[in-house]
């Protein structure tokens, strides 16, 4: 048999009754004054299962991460960072220091390719095609 609750005006309470379905719409003496009380509705929470995990009904087809709803069920994270709540981490900003760092060396670079071009050599010391000694063509006299 289904369990009922039931509102007491008169002593402002609410008390629950266990009885058939037929006589549940019928008001019940309260146990406190013995007045009638009419029957109130009560709420309830139903779960399902979905995909190993309990969900509610009505289900919106949504999931939970650690207490923000998600459209996706997370199946590779890093840590605890969901991938549709992880904001982009931002690149740190490069000081003064780092700044002046890589000028002096894209010029000592610049500088030294001209070098290496003029004399024919490449960044590792390898000579280029520009130093590779060209064959002379043999004269013969040829009949």
């Amino acid at each position: 048999m289904p369990l009922y609750e039931y509102y007491c005006q008169h002593c402002n309470g609410i008390f629950e009754e266990i009885r058939q379905m037929r006589d549940s719409s019928d008001p019940s003496p309260c146990p406190e004054c013995s007045r009638e009380a009419p029957r109130m509705m009560s709420t309830f929470a139903a779960f399902t299962m979905r995909d190993g995990y309990p969900r509610r009904i009505p289900d919106k087809g949504t999931y939970w991460h650690m207490g923000t709803e998600v459209k996706q069920r997370a199946k590779r994270m890093k840590g605890f960072e969901h991938p549709e709540l992880a904001k982009p981490k931002s690149r740190p900003r490069p000081t003064r220091g780092d700044v002046a760092a890589g000028r002096d060396k894209a010029l000592s670079q610049y500088s030294e390719a001209g070098y290496r071009d003029k004399w024919g050599v490449d960044q590792y010391g390898f000579g280029t095609a520009k130093t590779a000694k060209k064959k002379k063509k043999r004269k013969t006299t040829g009949g």
